[in-house]
């Protein structure tokens, strides 16, 4: 969805990818292989330039695991992959490139198919040029880079197009050495790309994956006359709300929710709505998450940022758009997020156990070491608490805690041993200060046993 919408790929066209370790870049490659596969009847290439072996090794393994190769039946795999890694010589890391980008003019030319090729890492092809040029002699040009840069990058990228038959369309990876964007090699990769996707940490750090940046994606092909006026109209209108929810985070941060004007109140509600369903479900991914990969065609997508922007949809809780396929996928999710809701809460304060019903009157309380329980509709959810701060107000309650672990994920046998041990640390405590911290650890070690008691 976010791709389609605010950084859209050109058939035949190059797009490079930005992005630090673990922010999800491998996983997106392998999404892109798959739907590729399923949804248009492609193939895809990768071709790995001079990284690590072990994540050559990696990529293959995860690759196999999420059934985008087939070991058993070779013709159902959907990708062919050619590696020449760090390890390699120069000459042989300058050519993988150009390897990948032979294999991939096959499936194009004589098997007629769309072809995705990934090159990873681009700059690795400039740094190999680099090698082999010293190697030759040759007079080193801006940077200690070879004189022929541009010749050989024209080489490589130009040989990426789209014929009667089919189409090659490449995602490079980018590295950018220092973070130095002006650096030749980067400098020389961006003069070839149609659009940039750039994963970002924060995004990834929220769980909202794929972690596409919304902002600092960019793409050549977002222009009315190639998506049309709605498309464009609505990325525009997209991108704007999630701008003034950037600006707003500051104050939002200093002063909080409260202090902001009513039409900025709605435009970051809106705005954290919009963030949510940029999340998709990914197919490749369904094996390690256990919900499944969802796909959205370019019609649906449109229409549900259209849904969130016009306020149709503001009654509805922000939870309800995360990792979901199409708009109506979050309405029938918010249906059931309506029916799950809180009932009753009863938590351990410094002066007893307090119940919390719906429309209580504000409050703000520290939170003992103790039992949290939630009533859910006709079931309890029990939890061991470590202390916290708990606030009451609007039909709402936060309450935040320095730990806290739900009754049935703590193990029986290790809570008791945990027990047996905070009570013989107390009885060996000397001093003020150790006896304190002994009877704290023994609270705890007494509610974690607790909440394992109510359930069982």
């Amino acid at each position: 969805k976010v791709v389609d919408l605010l950084a859209p790929y050109r058939r035949g066209g190059k797009i490079g990818l930005f992005g630090g370790a673990g922010v999800g870049k491998t996983v997106l490659i392998m999404e892109l292989i798959n739907n590729i596969a399923k949804a248009h009847g492609g193939v895809s290439v990768f071709g790995g330039v001079g990284e690590r072996t072990r994540e050559g090794n990696d990529l293959y393994m995860e690759m196999k695991e999420s059934g985008v190769i087939n070991e058993q039946n070779i013709a159902e795999s959907k990708v062919a992959l050619v590696y020449g890694q760090m390890n390699e010589p120069p000459g042989a890391r300058m050519r993988v490139g150009l390897t990948a980008l032979t294999m991939a003019e096959y499936f194009r030319d004589v098997n007629e198919q769309d072809v995705l090729l990934f090159i990873d890492n681009i700059f690795r092809f400039v740094q190999a040029g680099s090698e082999v040029s010293a190697l030759l002699g040759r007079m080193p040009s801006a940077v200690g880079y070879q004189p022929t840069l541009s010749t050989e990058m024209g080489s490589l990228q130009e040989r990426i197009t789209s014929t009667k038959e089919g189409s090659i369309t490449s995602i490079q990876a980018v590295y950018v050495p220092a973070d130095d964007l002006t650096d030749p090699a980067p400098a020389t990769t961006f003069a070839h790309l149609d659009a940039t996707t750039v994963l970002s940490r924060g995004l990834a750090a929220k769980g909202i994956y794929p972690a596409v940046d919304p902002l600092d994606s960019t793409s050549t092909m977002l222009q009315p006359r190639i998506v049309g006026e709605e498309h464009y109209e609505t990325a525009q209108r997209v991108k704007q709300t999630l701008q003034r929810y950037k600006e707003l985070q500051d104050i939002i941060a200093i002063l909080g929710l409260d202090e902001l004007s009513e039409e900025d109140r709605l435009t970051v509600a809106r705005a954290r709505k919009i963030e949510r369903f940029l999340s998709q479900p990914f197919f490749v991914a369904e094996v390690f998450t256990g919900s499944p990969g969802k796909y959205v065609g370019l019609a649906e997508t449109i229409r549900g940022f259209k849904l969130i922007l016009s306020g149709e949809l503001d009654g509805l809780p922000e939870q309800a758009f995360y990792l979901v396929g199409n708009i109506d996928e979050a309405t029938a999710k918010a249906v059931n997020l309506e029916m799950e809701k809180v009932k009753e809460i009863i938590l351990s304060t410094n002066s007893g156990q307090i119940g919390v019903l719906p429309n209580h009157a504000p409050i703000a309380t520290a939170v003992d070491i103790g039992i949290l329980r939630i009533r859910l509709n006709d079931q309890w959810l029990t939890m061991a608490l470590m202390g916290g701060f708990a606030r009451i107000g609007n039909n709402e309650i936060t309450v935040l805690v320095n730990d806290a672990e739900k009754g049935s994920d703590i193990d029986p046998q290790e809570a008791q041993q945990t027990l047996e041990i905070a009570e013989a640390n107390l009885n060996k405590a000397e001093g003020k200060r150790q006896t304190i911290e002994a009877n704290l650890a023994l609270r705890r070690a007494r509610t974690r046993v607790e909440a394992i008691n109510m359930i069982s």
